[in-house]
């Protein structure tokens, strides 16, 4: 179901949820700027993030190293962001288990795409 402009409709069915989950994370966050805050960057990186998706896949060879680098930050800001969110929320053990766990996926990540040959 490809169109012209090289978005199907699952994408964009996809990008849909998210806009309106994000909207109604806004609503009910009533006012709490930290919150809002945190939707609004996850939100950006999000988009941010299929935007060098899509310049990968059509990125020259020697074009492609910038745009890994791109995508690991993204990858990675989520990771702590999200971590950062679900943390204070766990037992300390499971916590710190948390971010672990963030950090192996972090550095497993920069593995993956500049590391291994």
């Amino acid at each position: 179901m490809e169109r012209n402009d090289g978005h199907s409709f699952l994408t964009k069915v996809g990008f849909g949820a998210l806009t309106c989950n994000s909207l109604l994370a806004i609503y009910k966050s009533q006012g709490d700027l930290a919150s809002v805050a945190f939707v609004v960057a996850a939100y950006a990186a999000v988009l941010l993030l299929f935007y060098f998706l899509g310049r990968f896949e059509r990125a020259r060879p020697e074009e492609r190293g910038k745009v890994k680098a791109a995508v690991w930050s993204l990858t990675t800001l989520l990771t702590a962001m999200f971590a950062s969110r679900v943390a204070p929320l766990m037992p300390p053990l499971v916590a710190a288990g948390v971010w672990i766990m963030a950090a192996a996926t972090a550095v497993g990540g920069f593995w993956a795409f500049f590391l291994q040959p």
